[in-house]
């Protein structure tokens, strides 16, 4: 077989869903390149990155509302009374909504570096709700999910990592089955089992935006749960489908002209990826998903690997390929 990956990438896993529920795995390249070379396999645990937003805490937000605790237009001072303690009547984060920040309709930055501000835990969640935030115009913002994360936290009694994920998911991954990330500058390693997300390590490992694990057979069954509405309930797969400007659902993108996807999947798919290099699209008109995981970070984020182009070649052949 030609190879999928190209060089600058160390390997990856490509995973498909046909529409018959059959499924194709191919791992190619390595797992880890340094210090040692690793091989990957079928079976390689991913650092999903900002799939954990989708996977994760998107799918147990909407099972809280499924649930009655909360409701999407709800602020999410439901949850977070202390929001902004400090300017109840002023402070715009008080009047955030769980949909806005899904959406990512938010004043929220994209990020911040908050693990520059200290490693506990607790005192960077204070920071994160206390904090008055720059206005901005809305954009993808790790910010919206760090909160919603600290939102279920409130409403289930239980810090993320010791809540559980979807099935074949983890917060605490063996190091020796994972793909390794970055030569971390800060942490002065290479980062293999550990989360590579800088905020979600200070703060325990796992957040609303980062933090989750997981292999291509465990996202394709999470896809195969929300093909077959079983994942969530429908009106709740209908919400999260339905758009919020031109790109975005609840989490999820929905496909639109030029996104990581391709341009030969249906308009009825979502999808979304991660900094590490991962990705998951679901075709709900072909019954069809797909998932690729590279380690595109290893062991540094700062080459250019063709991951924008990799993820769109991809989605055009497995959407065009004769299904088996």
């Amino acid at each position: 077989m030609d190879p999928l990956i190209p060089p600058a990438i160390p390997g990856g896993v490509l995973g498909v869903l046909h529409p018959d529920g059959s499924r194709t795995l191919r791992a190619e390249g390595l797992a880890q390149r340094d210090p040692a070379a690793i091989p990957m396999r079928d079976d390689t645990v991913f650092d999903l990155a900002s799939l954990t937003k989708v996977v994760f805490t998107t799918t147990a937000i909407l099972r809280q509302v499924e649930a009655g605790r909360i409701a999407l237009d709800d602020p999410l001072t439901a949850a977070i009374p202390d929001l902004r303690q400090y300017d109840v009547a002023g402070a715009a984060e008080r009047r955030l909504t769980f949909r806005q920040c899904l959406s990512h309709q938010t004043h929220l930055p994209a990020v911040e570096p908050l693990y520059t501000y200290g490693q506990n835990p607790a005192t960077l969640r204070a920071f994160v709700l206390q904090r008055e935030w720059r206005a901005g115009p809305p954009v993808y913002s790790d910010i919206n999910f760090i909160l919603l994360g600290i939102a279920l936290e409130r409403l289930t009694g239980l810090p993320l990592g010791e809540q559980p994920p979807p099935p074949g998911f983890t917060f605490h991954p063996d190091p020796a089955a994972c793909a390794a990330t970055e030569r971390c500058a800060w942490r002065g390693r290479v980062m293999r089992g550990q989360v590579h997300d800088e905020n979600a390590y200070a703060m325990g490992g796992a957040s609303g935006h980062a933090g989750l694990f997981g292999t291509a057979d465990a996202l394709l069954d999470f896809a195969a749960g929300m093909l077959a509405a079983t994942a969530l309930a429908p009106a709740s797969i209908a919400a999260l489908r339905t758009r919020h400007g031109p790109t975005r659902g609840l989490g999820w993108e929905i496909a639109y002209p030029g996104w990581p996807g391709g341009d030969a999947c249906s308009p009825e798919t979502i999808g979304h990826t991660g900094f590490t290099g991962t990705g998951l699209w679901i075709d709900f008109t072909a019954n069809r998903a797909w998932t690729l995981l590279t380690n595109r970070v290893h062991p540094s984020r700062h080459a250019d690997t063709g991951i924008a182009a990799l993820r769109r070649a991809v989605g055009h052949l497995v959407c065009t390929a004769p299904d088996a």
